[in-house]
This record gives structure tokens, sequence and C-alpha cells, in this order.
């Protein structure tokens, strides 16, 4: 049961956490990963690129976005996440449709290298801020909602965007999802996405000094053996997930099933990292946070298991996609809520900036690592059976955290005190 004030805090907040939602669900985070797969065959047809090749423009986002993610956070504690989060969707929207002219891999390549650095402030960076201010009694089951909107466009975008290319062509598919962010997401964000203004904070937080002036610097933080725990983690959860992910639709059709069938299969992905990332969400507001957060993140290696194996049971199949988005929506919220937890929220947008930057980085390299050894192997058993023990081993560092920390200090009057948007 919620607590009075954690109904509290979802009828003052309800507005903000549908903005982040929305900004989550049509923003950088989903679009380029989720749609990506279902590029290959008419991007490889027309050009003759490879797996590998394609999937490397992946690469090219993830680490255009992990170099600008601290950048971007440092803009969001200054700024705010109002400000950010809508110059980033109009310029993320634009740069998308642009792929439709793509001509060359190197134009392909730079679009993508270019959605990382414009629409790395539409994604949880900018976000969760916002959310984390809003929320304290029930912030985990906040993320965890914000969050759902990548499991929602991983549920859709695949069978949408195979819709899409397969009616009009894969250019103006690109230029038919770039309407997602302008059309969607930026009304409400616009209507919607402010800060608490200083009196709403202590209120929130019960007493005490405001929540957004409490926490310790990135230079503090990357001083402490759990910052770099964390960063090890993701990186190392990102890796093995990344390239799963993108090429979960070509393992499906390796196993025989059709291209529609494969698409479904990966929006199963998305259904997962819904129920995943509530899930998760309510469970840190309850329990020790990497407590909760291990068998979530370690059960695709199960996934990994049954696609080395000759199944070609549709079930099973699914099952692994399951697990997969499962594990995909509780990192996301792990990221979030243990940046907040462990070194407060005065410098959250530098910390979790580059918390990011190494689930980004990871998720980057992973896709094309993915594609280059099926196209050396034809197949994905390599890669497979070492992801799951990065499943396994990313999981258990977190267990290593050890316990929330008691007080956090408040910001001293000579630093930089971050300006909120209105």
């Amino acid at each position: 049961m919620m607590d009075k004030a954690g109904r509290g805090e979802f009828t003052r907040g309800w507005r903000v956490l549908l903005a982040a939602l929305l900004g989550t669900m049509c923003g950088a985070s989903p679009l380029p990963y989720n749609t990506i797969g279902s590029f290959l065959q008419p991007l490889g047809q027309e050009f003759g690129w490879n797996a590998g090749a394609i999937m490397t423009a992946v690469m090219c986002f993830g680490l255009s976005g992990c170099l600008c993610a601290p950048v971007v956070g440092a803009l969001a504690d200054r700024y705010g996440a109002r400000v950010v989060g809508l110059l980033s969707l109009v310029a993320f929207a634009v740069v998308f449709a642009a792929l439709g002219l793509t001509g060359s891999l190197a134009m392909f390549y730079a679009g993508y290298l270019l959605i990382g650095v414009v629409g790395i402030g539409s994604t949880p960076i900018t976000w969760s801020r916002a959310v984390n201010l809003w929320f304290v009694r029930r912030r985990g089951m906040a993320l965890g909602i914000m969050l759902t909107g990548t499991g929602l466009a991983a549920f859709f975008l695949p069978t949408t965007a195979v819709f899409l290319i397969q009616h009009w062509g894969w250019r103006w598919a690109y230029a038919a999802l770039a309407l997602l962010p302008v059309v969607v997401a930026l009304p409400v964000v616009w209507s919607f996405m402010r800060e608490p203004a200083a009196g709403q904070v202590p209120a929130l937080a019960g007493g005490g000094a405001s929540i957004d002036r409490t926490g310790v610097t990135l230079v503090e933080a990357m001083r402490d053996r759990r910052f770099w725990i964390m960063m090890l983690a993701f990186l190392v959860i990102s890796i093995a997930y990344g390239g799963f992910h993108t090429n979960l639709q070509n393992m499906a059709r390796l196993k025989g099933l059709s291209r529609e069938t494969g698409a479904l299969i990966a929006g199963c992905v998305g259904l997962a990292i819904i129920v995943g990332r509530v899930g998760a969400g309510m469970l840190v507001d309850r329990i020790w946070a990497p407590v909760a957060a291990f068998p979530l993140l370690a059960m695709p290696a199960l996934g990994c298991v049954i696609f080395i194996s000759d199944t070609t049971s549709t079930g099973l199949i699914v099952l692994a996609a399951i697990l997969l988005g499962g594990a995909a929506g509780a990192e996301a919220d792990m990221i979030s809520y243990l940046a907040g937890r462990y070194f407060g929220m005065a410098f959250y947008g530098r910390i979790y900036g580059m918390l990011y930057a190494a689930f980004g980085c990871g998720a980057a390299i992973s896709a094309p690592i993915y594609g280059y050894v099926f196209s050396a192997t034809g197949s994905y058993v390599p890669i497979l059976a070492a992801a799951a023990v990065m499943f396994l081993g990313g999981a258990a560092l977190l267990l290593l955290l050890g316990p929330y920390p008691v007080s956090l200090p408040a910001i001293r009057p000579a630093q930089p005190v971050p300006v909120h948007g209105s």
C-alpha cells in the first residue's frame, strides 16, 4: 500500500512524470536502438552493407552520446530539464529524419554520430533529474514509470518500422518516425515539464536542507569506490545487452522465424522492459537496491543459453526476449536510482551523465561486436556465451556497493548553486 505522503507526491508530480515518460519514449534513447534492426535488410539490399557495418552506426551514436552526456547533465543541473529537453527533442527529430537522405556509409555514420550530440538531452539524463526532485518517498516507482517510456517504444517501434518500410520505403520510414519527438513528446514537455520551486522541495523531502542542494560533487564521487563499481557494472552489463537487443530480430530469423514474427518478438522486449522497470522501481523503494537488482540483471544469461541452443521453439525464443527486456528495464532504473541515492541531487546531472555514459558506451560498442562476430563466424554463439558471463558478473558487482549513506553534505556557499529552468 502507498502511504499518504507517497500518494501526495504523485498528486503533485504526475504532470511532470507524464512529460518525462513521453520525453523518454520519443527521445534518442529508444528510437535508434529499437529501429536499427528493422532497417538491416533494406539497407543491406540497397547498399550491400553487412550487419556489422550497419550496427557500427549505433556505435557512432552511442559513443558521441557518451562524450556529451556529462556536459548535458551539467547543463540540466544549471538550466533545468525543460530547456535542455525541449531543444534536444527538436534537434533530434531533424537529424533522425535526415537519415532518410543517406547516400553512403560515411553519411549514415555521420547522421548517427550527430544524433548522439544533439539528442542526448532527450534521454533520461535530463528527464530523471526532474523526477528525482519531485519524488522522494516513491522515487523508485516514479523512475520506473518514467523509464517505461523506453519499454513502450521497444514494444511498438520494431513493428511500426517494419510496416513503414514495407509501405513507404526505408527513406520515408525515417522521416515518419522522426515525427514522434515533435508531435507526441514536445507539446507535453512544453506544457508540463517543471522542476519544483525552492519552497516545494523541503516539503516533499520532509524538512531539512533542500533536496537539490545536498550531495557530493562529481570529483568527490569519482574518489569514491562505489562510483567505479557502478560504472564497471553498468558497462559490463550494457556490453552484453546492447548487441543482444539490436540483433534480436536477426537471431530470430536464424531460428527460422519470419521478419514480421521477429519484430513481434522484439516487441516482447518492450513489454518486459515495462514490467522490469516498474517492478524494479517498486522493489528499490522497499529493499536494498543491489539485492533487488541481482536476479533481474542476471536473468538474461538464461536467454543467451536459449539462443545458443538448437531450439526453434517460438515460446522459448519469446521467453529469452522477455528475460532480456526485464533486465534492460531494471538496469536503467538502477543507474538513476543509485546515482541519486548514493551521491545526492546537488550535482546529479553530472554524476548520472558519467554513469549513463558508461552504459551508453557499452551498448554502443556491443551492437557492432555482435554484428561482426556474426559476419565473421556465421553464428552468434561465441558472443552470446561471453554475454552470459557478463550478465552474471555485472549483476554481482553491485552487491559490493555497501549501505546507502546516512546523510549527504549540503552545498557550500562558495560553490555554484544549480539554477533551475522555470
